[in-house]
């Protein structure tokens, strides 16, 4: 999906949305979804879908999808749609694994960024330096990536111990770590069972439980992105480059140059998101281990409203509904089934609230429906369980693709001095 096409309201300060929370109201709506969360658990007995193990499943998978986010992020509030980031978090985990059965795990983290930001410099030279369409030259690095890839596999990794040109030899763990006393302590309340005091506990505890470190620096790097994109000159100065290139330039910024920082800082992040699977999470590369995440990760950008708060969220919530094919998938996703029916019949309720009748009927009928498939059946096939983070992804995206505003200039060609 080329978010160059995402509609975007002209009136509206740059870097601001349609679609604005305030922190109580944010609070309070998590909180309310906590609740129900804990109401269906009680009323299905599915008590995996807040567990802690579920919780530290998600978060695991959550991290890939958000340092790719993050590289789009930063390449599109510099002007860059990049479609590329799948390419560029496969280049990740062939490098990262390449360099981690040989040096260590450290060094492979290091030559996954450096995959990725070779990547990224391709980016950047077909659409900043040649002005190629960025989605043509997005596609092109991910094609390019698969393809080198293959072919580095089979010269590599062929021949060596526990390697085939699909694999790669097994790289050394990082190790992980749990919080002492906290972590095992809400473990014990997790299985207690109790209504929301169970269900908080063991989504904290999920967060600090066999933590690997590569985790924290993730998890870190949200935050630092937020500080260094609205709190310092440089930032100002590369969202500029996304809002309107032509008064940058006029403002004496070098908009090629900072162009081409974020772009390849977006394959960076991308790359390090590619490190993270091939060495964190499954400890070897494997062909096709990225299987769409770079997308995903694109669209958590996307819902979280290029910012990096929102972004973090969308990646929990796909990070989440990955993790159901992981573990019980069938009875989890059966009972997330009655919390979506609920949520909608809220929705039902906004929506005539607002006056906005026909698409609160139709609402109201997907709610009907969901709870006729709640109560008509017990479990849901295995094929839905692994359908549903790219279900959720194209029910997420087409939910808020109106209530999104992308920075003014992004996607669009610019050549140094067309101002004058």
């Amino acid at each position: 999906m080329s978010t160059a096409t995402v509609a975007k309201p002209q009136a509206q300060q740059p870097g601001k949305g349609s679609r604005r929370f305030s922190l109580p109201v944010l609070l309070l709506i998590i909180a309310g979804v906590l609740i129900l969360t804990s109401v269906v658990r009680l009323i299905t007995g599915a008590d995996g879908i807040t567990s802690t193990g579920q919780m530290s499943t998600a978060l695991r998978l959550a991290v890939p999808i958000g340092l790719a986010g993050l590289g789009g992020l930063w390449a599109e509030r510099a002007g860059v749609v990049n479609i590329g980031l799948e390419g560029m978090m496969i280049l990740g985990t062939w490098f990262g694994a390449w360099a981690g059965y040989q040096w260590g795990p450290w060094t492979g983290v290091a030559f996954g960024i450096i995959g990725g930001c070779l990547g990224g410099i391709l980016h950047a030279i077909a659409t900043v330096t040649f002005n190629v369409n960025h989605i043509v030259s997005g596609v092109a690095v991910n094609i390019l990536a698969l393809g080198t890839t293959r072919y580095l596999s089979k010269f590599t990794f062929e021949g060596v111990p526990q390697g085939s040109s699909k694999q790669s030899p097994p790289v050394d763990s990082l190790g992980t770590f749990s919080i002492p006393g906290l972590s095992s302590g809400l473990d014990m309340l997790n299985h207690k069972g109790w209504f929301l005091i169970s269900d908080i506990a063991g989504l904290l505890a999920g967060l600090i439980t066999d933590l690997s470190p590569l985790t924290v620096v993730a998890v870190a790097l949200v935050p630092i992105t937020w500080w260094v994109l609205w709190r310092t000159a440089f930032g100002l100065r590369l969202r500029s480059c996304g809002e309107n290139p032509v008064a940058a330039e006029s403002l004496g910024v070098n908009v090629y140059k900072y162009k081409y920082i974020a772009v390849i800082i977006s394959g960076g992040f991308a790359g390090l998101g590619g490190a993270f699977l091939s060495i964190v999470a499954s400890n070897v590369y494997l062909d096709g281990q990225t299987a769409g995440r770079g997308y995903i990760g694109l669209a958590a950008m996307i819902f979280g409203n290029w910012m990096p708060g929102g972004l973090a969220l969308g990646a929990g919530l796909f990070g989440y509904t990955d993790s159901l094919n992981l573990r019980g998938g069938g009875t989890n996703v059966h009972a997330l089934i009655l919390l979506l029916a609920i949520l909608l019949v809220f929705g039902a309720a906004y929506l005539v609230w607002k006056k906005r009748y026909t698409p609160a009927v139709i609402t109201a009928v997907i709610s009907a429906l969901m709870f006729v498939w709640y109560t008509s059946t017990n479990e849901v096939p295995k094929q839905v369980v692994t359908a549903t983070p790219y279900i959720v992804t194209l029910l997420v995206l087409s939910l808020s693709a109106q209530h999104l505003r992308m920075p003014k200039a992004d996607g669009m060609p610019y050549r140094r001095g067309q101002g004058k």
